[in-house]
């Protein structure tokens, strides 16, 4: 799958830290639901960063447990699309190689992708990886003060490109905008210290 190449980051002045970050391997992900249930995961994209760089892109659709749709009028997808793709369940060892090893997840409303992922795998009956989730909404507002902090908002001060709701554009931008606050001086360590979410609870698996 081809990877754009990075835009510049912005140029606003920031009251930020003068430190330099280290090098850091991350996810930014994205989930496209088809209906109001956590668990009906319809599309989901994963860019791996390294080093500031977008090394990987990896995008699926999703069969999800119901017919119905509700958000086709946001992300254009339909069950015909779907029907014939797998599971959460079938795909989730190859999403769960791209999410090993990193220091953090990064998502923008961090909060819904994280219910999401734990929804699937809890219905798909595997267990979600422990890896700390970075909230790029909480980012942009420290970073930027920005308000308000849609993805369509941040990626329009960034002038980083979106097609909002394809979920690999929303993934990209994601990671678009870590990239470009850490070239301002936000260490990817100060933002994982900082911006994280509290830890979700835990379902006991026996």
């Amino acid at each position: 799958m081809s990877i754009s190449p990075e835009p510049a980051a912005a140029s606003s002045a920031l009251n930020s830290p003068a430190s330099t970050a280290a090098p850091r391997r991350f996810a930014a992900l994205d989930f496209e639901t088809a209906d109001y249930g956590r668990d009906s995961a319809c599309a989901l994209s994963i860019v791996i960063v390294e080093d500031g760089t977008v090394r990987d892109t990896w995008t699926r659709l999703i069969r999800p447990p119901r017919r119905e749709f509700v958000f086709t009028y946001l992300h254009g997808i339909a069950w015909a699309q779907v029907k014939n793709q797998p599971s959460f369940g079938e795909l989730w060892q190859e999403a769960a190689q791209k999410l090993s090893g990193l220091d953090f997840i990064a998502a923008h409303n961090a909060a819904f992708d994280r219910s999401v992922l734990k929804a699937c795998c809890e219905a798909s009956g595997v267990q979600p990886l422990p890896t700390s989730f970075v909230c790029t909404v909480k980012v942009a507002r420290a970073v930027w003060q920005l308000r308000p902090t849609t993805l369509s908002d941040v990626c329009r001060h960034l002038s980083i490109p979106l097609n909002h709701h394809d979920a690999e554009s929303d993934a990209l931008a994601c990671a678009r905008i870590l990239i470009a606050a850490n070239s301002q001086g936000h260490a990817y360590e100060d933002v994982l210290k900082r911006h994280s979410l509290r830890p979700a609870r835990r379902k006991i698996w026996t």
